[in-house]
């Protein structure tokens, strides 16, 4: 499988033309690869962890080894903001990613029906009200947050969970004029907890389509990188997998294509994404025994964080339990929700510090051993 990097400055000058206005927004590929992306699996969405938390959906995003499944994941989202998925889409003879972000209004997502709220355009799962955010109980699993409504869903796609827009079997959607404005607004990129979630991905081969034929042994989890933490779950059922389907002879027709594709860019300008970092053979170069130490290791991590949200959880149920009996308005109460929904963020980033050092400690330990010899 051939890698065809994309070059920053070729980029910007082909699409230039498209974007007639750039404000604070700007053009952000990532790789392309010249076999698509494979079904999305069917899975099961873990219950929403707390108030303040938005359902991001698992993605094919690709590596050294090829495609590698990103499970979905309850994320803790900046106040006013929501989640763009990424998506991949038919471009130039290959399949190129345009990472997701955040905004205060959906932009285009290729038309992928993710599922839990993403049904193609824009999102039915919720919405942000005086920084409270509110969620749909008919896509969402959650029952242990304050501010829910019921509102169906109406789902006017055919779900065959294609993964990828234009090309042959992609989706056929085109971005519209709501979703190309929200693309041109100022955005931010992913939230370090959902960098670390990626980067956990990539190094895991049993997310590799290539070991679980697209059928991932973790869809989706309760919290970023959280893969091995009560709540995480499985794929129940994958569409064929092909590894390599064979190429066709006649190009995709044009309108098929996505309109002006680079349209889900973010705040900062960036250059094409390098695929996600990976050891080389992995499994020759790691110890079994330090490996075998450090999967205990993140799991009593993942233990302890744990209790410390469900610490931090139960003293903000009280705090607003107390709020609610003292007869506070909705406006103090959301002001409330809006300390908790910081406090947690904190908590976030610093699990995601924690994690990502325990990580690296099995790294230098081989090398140190190597220097005493």
């Amino acid at each position: 499988m051939r890698i065809v990097q994309l070059i920053g400055l070729v980029v910007a000058a082909v699409f230039a033309a498209a974007i007639p206005i750039q404000t604070h927004a700007q053009v952000s590929v990532g790789v392309s690869v010249q076999i698509g992306p494979p079904a999305l699996p069917v899975y099961e969405q873990p219950i929403c962890p707390g108030d303040g938390y938005i359902w991001t959906p698992g993605y094919w995003d690709y590596g050294d080894d090829g495609y590698y499944w990103v499970p979905g994941t309850w994320v803790l989202a900046p106040v006013g903001m929501l989640w763009t998925p990424g998506y991949w889409a038919w471009q130039e003879d290959a399949y190129v990613w345009y990472p997701g972000y955040w905004g205060p209004e959906v932009g285009f997502y290729g038309g992928i029906f993710y599922g839990y709220g993403y049904v193609g355009t824009g999102y039915e799962g919720g919405y942000w009200n005086h920084e409270a955010f509110y969620y749909n109980r008919s896509v969402n699993n959650v029952s242990n947050v304050t501010n829910v409504y019921n509102k169906t869903v109406v789902n006017n796609l055919t779900v065959n969970n294609v993964s990828y827009n234009g090309g042959p079997g992609g989706t056929s959607a085109r971005p519209t004029a709501a979703e190309m404005a929200a693309a041109r607004a100022p955005h931010t990129q992913a939230t370090p907890a959902q960098v670390q979630h990626e980067r956990a991905a990539s190094t895991n081969r049993s997310q590799l389509a290539s070991v679980n034929h697209g059928k991932p042994g973790v869809a989706a989890t309760v919290r970023p990188a959280e893969f091995t933490a009560k709540g995480a779950v499985s794929a129940k059922a994958a569409a064929p997998y092909n590894p390599a389907p064979p190429k066709s002879n006649t190009p995709p027709e044009k309108m098929n294509r996505p309109a002006n594709p680079p349209n889900v860019p973010n705040a900062e300008p960036s250059s094409p994404r390098q695929p996600s970092a990976r050891p080389e053979n992995p499994a020759r170069n790691v110890n079994p025994q330090i490996d075998t130490k450090r999967q205990q290791d993140l799991q009593k991590l993942q233990q302890k964080q744990d209790q410390e949200r469900q610490r931090m959880e139960s003293q903000h149920q009280q705090e607003m339990q107390k709020l609610q009996q003292k007869g506070a308005d909705e406006k103090r109460q959301q002001e409330m929700q809006q300390q908790h929904q910081q406090q947690m963020q904190k908590l976030e980033e610093k699990h995601t510090q924690q994690q990502q050092r325990a990580q690296q400690k099995p790294q230098e330990k081989p090398q140190q051993e190597q220097k005493k010899e």
